[in-house]
């Protein structure tokens, strides 16, 4: 048997170029959009794919206060960060989760009366709750808001989730009513209702903090962030292999393309598996040495095959980068802008700057 190796020591060949000021700068326009209240941000799901611990280092610094997560393990992971207390887990807490909930210190969400009795019968202490206000998600029924607000709970955020605040829908209006009558019976919590497209639905759904995620990420779900949220992740690719085509060569997975002509054409080291599906196959866009080439043929798992301009040498073509800006990649693959962003692999070597 061979020596161990250290497998982060091994370079990828993938890389994910992150532009932490422009992290920051969106924060900053989310909180200022925000109002009166405070922007605070979803880190959950490995801070949206690009590394949790990155990003609440960055927007800790830049002055957000409240971070809200998935999972208990998410908590863990940052809790060494920022204080405990200002962490949220927004699935709540389930028995066997209880002890970890108590060493991590971070807030549950709790999102049923069961959650409730069982974190009160542990000791309660911090928390915060969620209501339903018409997703039909995780929530406490709406109805019962003044029972949960007599449970005599130490409170810190009272929140609902909008489910269509990307679209301007009667839903925004009805949910934004419900949650009024459920926040009445909490004077003293802090309130909580938008998120990132909550934003920009205006201040009456602002309250006293948002819980931004997507855009701080460079998701644009509204026209109100167009030209204020900048993207932040920009996927690169090694290039494998250069290889001719003659006319009639039959292209990938079940020959979904032929060439029509001689063409040159480059073997990429990203795929599926990478979070590039398959709804970019025969028309996905890269940049190579500057110049805008196209994919052929379906994505692999590991694999993508670009049609390259003739005059392109092999020596300018070390690297490819796809088009990642979230809403056009979007739009192309039919897949959401949450799908694109949290799809990118543990391949990827992540560099910040």
């Amino acid at each position: 048997m061979s020596d161990p190796v250290d497998p982060a020591a091994i370079p990828s060949p993938l890389r994910l170029r992150l532009d932490g000021a422009a992290l920051v700068e969106n924060w900053r326009t989310l909180d200022a959009m925000s109002g009166r209240a405070r922007a605070g941000a979803a880190v959950k799901a490995n801070g949206y794919g690009l590394g949790a611990r990155e990003v609440v280092k960055r927007l800790s610094h830049a002055g957000c206060c409240d971070f809200f997560v998935a999972h208990w393990r998410e908590a863990a992971e940052i809790a060494d960060l920022v204080p405990a207390e200002r962490i949220s887990v927004l699935n709540g807490v389930l028995s066997d989760e209880l002890a970890a909930a108590r060493a991590i210190g971070a807030k549950p969400v709790l999102s049923s009366m069961e959650q409730l009795a069982a974190w009160r019968q542990s000791g309660g202490g911090r928390c915060d709750i969620m209501f339903d206000s018409g997703m039909n998600r995780l929530g406490i029924e709406d109805v019962r808001a003044g029972e949960v607000a007599g449970a005599g709970l130490d409170c810190d955020i009272v929140m609902s989730h909008l489910a269509s605040a990307d679209e301007d829908v009667p839903q925004n209006a009805s949910q934004l009513a419900r949650y009024r009558a459920v926040a009445a019976h909490f004077p003293g919590a802090r309130k909580s209702l938008a998120n990132s497209a909550g934003i920009a639905l205006g201040s009456d759904y602002h309250f006293d903090v948002t819980r931004p995620g997507l855009s701080i990420y460079g998701g644009i779900q509204r026209a109100e962030f167009e030209g204020r949220i900048a993207q932040i992740a920009f996927p690169e690719a090694r290039i494998l292999q250069i290889r001719q085509l003659r006319v009639g060569d039959k292209v990938g997975y079940n020959a979904t393309f032929t060439a029509n002509r001689d063409m040159t054409v480059a073997i990429v080291a990203i795929g599926y598996a990478d979070g590039y599906l398959r709804g970019f196959s025969n028309g996905g866009k890269f940049t190579v040495a500057g110049r805008t080439v196209g994919v052929i043929g379906r994505i692999s798992m590991d694999l993508a095959i670009l049609v390259l301009p003739d005059d392109l040498i092999e020596a300018q073509a070390r690297w490819a980068a796809p088009d990642f800006a979230l809403p056009a990649a979007a739009d192309f693959s039919g897949l959401s802008q949450y799908e694109l962003l949290t799809g990118l692999g543990d391949r990827f070597d992540r560099y910040w700057r």
